[in-house]
């Protein structure tokens, strides 16, 4: 009985660690939020969580990997770069923008469309084929046209107001009195829209280029510093152009502190190491399954915790995405199925985890891309 007991509790552990993935990775769309209501430059707020995350991953890097690490060619180093570009400080800023003019809840539902936009841009570049005469074929097409519709939903049509709280905290409500107002912008529903479906073109061409970068350099933990190191100069580049404040870039005890803190610590590092035994336990199809409960968290909290209101169009577009996204690694799956086992390629099409999304997806090697985002 003891035993059985246990092995019941062994089997729920890779279950029980992608809910906290989950979980930490709503936390991290809920501090953005907060900190950009803050007065936070969005691009000081990217720059830090990729320094952080650098900083943190780097040892980590050398010492597990010290001994299977091969040497670092500039091949390496471009597509190192590339990665860092499209799957870190360009996605990223892309995805705060949107979330600053929509809502924390928005920016999450949009992410579940990038296993449509990975399966669209492989047919365009004839990495995948169309196999529209075969049952997977027509999922993946079908799971496409679901997750456009719910897209399009999400964007033009807004209903009624849900509500699931009788009450609610409203942390923004203090925050929005102090030094945020002067930075807030108005609330642009179709830019923030267009900027979110563009953060999910570049975390899908990220995916094609992540797949080429793992074929020449297997280590998952030293692949992931790489990418924020890059994901990191990059950013202070571009933060550097466009923000001249320096009383930006204090960083205080405070919201801005703790949520750089928390996104690159722990929702770009320890949590690193959870997704990826996760995925090393049941594979990558296993953790995608996850990613829709991240947007059902983050709409309860952003409720909850942020005043933000649900609409019915935003509800039944949410839906549809889900809807689709499942149709979409259902016909991943079962094309898998078909061959034996998932390859690397079909891999990175399939592993999809958002919130923070840059850099969510990373744990490869043997075990498949690891992590944001998001």
């Amino acid at each position: 009985m003891g035993g059985q007991l246990c092995a019941v509790l062994e089997g729920l552990k890779p279950a029980g660690g992608m809910v906290l993935v989950q979980v930490v990775f709503a936390g991290v769309n809920v501090f953005y939020k907060l900190a950009i209501n803050d007065g936070m430059d969005m691009r000081v707020l990217v720059t830090y969580r990729f320094l952080f995350a650098s900083v943190f991953l780097g040892p980590l890097a050398f010492f597990l990997e010290r001994k299977s690490r091969p040497k670092i060619t500039w091949k390496v180093l471009m597509l190192a770069s590339l990665c860092g570009l499209f799957g870190g400080s360009l996605a990223q800023n892309l995805y705060v923008s949107s979330m600053k003019l929509t809502s924390a809840t928005f920016a999450s539902a949009m992410t579940n469309l990038i296993p449509a936009i990975t399966f669209i841009l492989a047919v365009l570049f004839r990495l995948e084929s169309l196999g529209i005469h075969s049952l997977s074929g027509q999922a993946k097409v079908l799971g496409t046209i679901f997750g456009i519709s719910g897209a399009m939903l999400l964007t033009f049509y807004r209903g009624v107001d849900i509500n699931i709280w009788s009450t609610n905290i409203n942390l923004l409500k203090s925050h929005s009195e102090g030094a945020a107002a002067p930075h807030q912008e108005p609330g642009n529903h179709v830019m923030g829209s267009l900027l979110a479906v563009a953060s999910c073109v570049c975390y899908a061409i990220w995916l094609i280029i992540q797949a080429k970068m793992m074929k020449e350099y297997p280590c998952h933990y030293s692949t992931t510093a790489l990418m924020c190191l890059m994901g990191t100069v990059q950013s202070i580049i571009f933060a550097l152009c466009v923000e001249r404040d320096w009383e930006q870039w204090r960083l205080c005890f405070d919201i801005r502190l703790l949520a750089v803190i928390y996104s690159g610590v722990v929702g770009s590092g320890l949590i690193l190491t959870v997704l990826a035994w996760c995925i090393k336990k049941k594979g990558p199809l296993y953790a995608s399954i996850f990613n829709p409960l991240m947007l059902v968290i983050v709409a309860l909290l952003s409720s909850l915790l942020l005043n933000e209101k649900l609409h019915l169009g935003s509800v039944l577009g949410a839906v549809l995405i889900v809807i689709g996204l499942y149709i979409v690694l259902w016909g991943k799956g079962r094309e898998a199925a078909k061959v034996g086992e998932l390859s690397a390629d079909e891999s990175i099409d399939v592993i999809i985890v958002s919130g923070d999304k840059g850099l969510q997806e990373q744990c490869s090697g043997p075990h498949g891309p690891s992590e944001s985002k998001q």
